[in-house]
């Protein structure tokens, strides 16, 4: 089989094998560091606290932090706070002339916001450690065992080891990312998505087998929608429009250069899946803000922390289709392409070279990115109309929505990265010649 050689030819190469190895290192530790709790927390007491994450927006927040906070370990936090304090920095670079001259400093610069950014994180967790510790202390009163917080030693200790919880884990993003496969800090994520997978599917099914009347028809043809949205959404993920450009023609000597036509791919969805993390790590600040604890806060509040209301998805879906825009903006710059391309001799059929073909290339980017942000959007949203016709919510938040677009976006990025490996060293890819996977890099010119 195809897949059988292809496994064996990553084996074959040294630095791709030790890059996996190291990736699944570091998942390890990660997914053991979810299991150890917080110092003087009775694991056999949090079961309030994990009926509060069963469901709603809080199902969402344990299911990124890998089951994490429900467990009250001291990877609780997760990653979100470092994506929060991300877009941050990435909104002020837009409006601030102090962050944008960083960004034109190159590697030096980068350097300088990754710091802010990870300052800015300690900030954040310094904040909603003690909300966390709060939310915790109210769910073990439940089970007769309240915790006893406030200005003391445990929550001081507590909220500081929370805190080293999640820049530990941001810390081994990073490390995915330099000496593992993919991007580490979404490879995280995925990792917290997939570990509740299989419970997800094993409660849906035993619910369906406890319906009377087609039970099991019902979960079969779940399943057949389920994998009809994951195909939509790798669809979307893969659509490309294709700009043909054609290459003037050199004579050196007694030989002739260029004159052939080429196509420049870009994609419908080019910003991937960070819309999705963005839009999420926002619509997460209200319930970090009220404590993680939604019974205390006014209507408006619970519309915002109820994921299957309206307001919740239209509010998402609208945040979805700017971040869509706004990363769009950042990775894919036409007059750099359109300088490119002169260079290179290459101008596109029609176009004058220089500042119109830079204009040609934006108004396309802009024109395919509307349809894909609105589709991004769509699959974001359809758990809640799951959840209308009675998928149980673990289940449903496979059904489109924030996991099925991570998962899709994460394991395409990461499928691109072993198979540019693959390639490099005159090894077949997953598929036939033709047909490979497109991933960050394709979009690049």
């Amino acid at each position: 089989m195809r897949f059988i050689e292809t496994c064996k030819n990553i084996w074959k190469i040294e630095d791709l094998r030790t890059r996996l190895l190291t990736t699944a290192l570091f998942v390890l530790i990660y997914r053991f560091g979810s299991f150890i709790v917080l110092p003087g927390i009775d694991p056999t007491a949090l079961s309030a606290l994990h009926s509060q994450t069963a469901g709603g927006l809080m199902a969402l927040l344990d299911m990124f932090s890998g089951g994490a906070f429900s467990n009250a370990s001291i990877f609780a936090l997760g990653i979100m706070p470092y994506i929060s304090a991300s877009i941050v920095i990435q909104l002020l670079s837009i409006a601030v002339p102090y962050f944008q001259k960083m960004q034109k400093e190159g590697e030096s610069g980068r350097q300088k916001m990754n710091q802010i950014t990870r300052y800015l994180t300690v900030a954040i967790l310094l904040f909603q450690g003690p909300s966390y510790l709060v939310n915790l202390s109210v769910q073990m009163a439940q089970a007769g065992q309240p915790l006893a917080v406030g200005f003391n030693w445990f929550t001081i200790s507590s909220t500081i080891l929370l805190t080293a919880g999640s820049m530990f884990v941001m810390w081994l993003g990073e490390r995915i990312t330099d000496r593992g496969v993919g991007n580490g800090i979404s490879f995280i994520i995925l990792i917290g998505i997939i570990a509740r997978l299989p419970g997800a599917i094993v409660q849906e099914f035993s619910s369906r087998l406890n319906d009377a009347g087609g039970g099991l028809i019902v979960f079969i043809l779940e399943i057949v929608i389920l994998l009809f949205v994951f195909a939509f959404a790798i669809m979307l993920t893969q659509g490309t429009r294709r700009i043909p450009v054609q290459y003037a023609k050199r004579i050196q000597g007694n030989k002739q250069y260029g004159g052939v036509r080429q196509y420049i791919p870009l994609k419908v969805n080019a910003a991937n899946v960070m819309p999705i993390i963005f839009a999420q790590a926002i619509m997460f600040i209200p319930i970090a803000i009220v404590g993680f604890n939604a019974s205390e806060v006014g209507p408006i509040g619970r519309a915002l922390m109820d994921n299957d209301g309206f307001w919740y998805n239209f509010i998402f879906a609208i945040f979805i289709i700017a971040f869509t825009y706004f990363y769009t903006a950042i990775i894919i710059n036409p007059v750099q392409m359109a300088e490119n391309l002169k260079l290179n001799n290459g101008f596109i059929p029609g176009v004058k070279p220089g500042k119109k073909t830079a204009e040609y290339i934006d108004t396309i980017m802009s024109r395919i990115t509307l349809p894909g942000s609105i589709l991004l959007a769509v699959i974001a949203v359809l758990p809640a109309f799951a959840r209308l016709f009675g998928v149980s919510m673990g289940f449903a938040q496979f059904f489109g929505g924030t996991s099925l677009l991570i998962m899709v976006g994460v394991i395409l990025d990461t499928l691109q990265q072993i198979e540019s490996h693959l390639l490099m060293r005159h090894y077949d890819g997953f598929f036939e010649s033709g047909m490979r996977i497109k991933g960050r890099g394709a979009m690049a010119y």
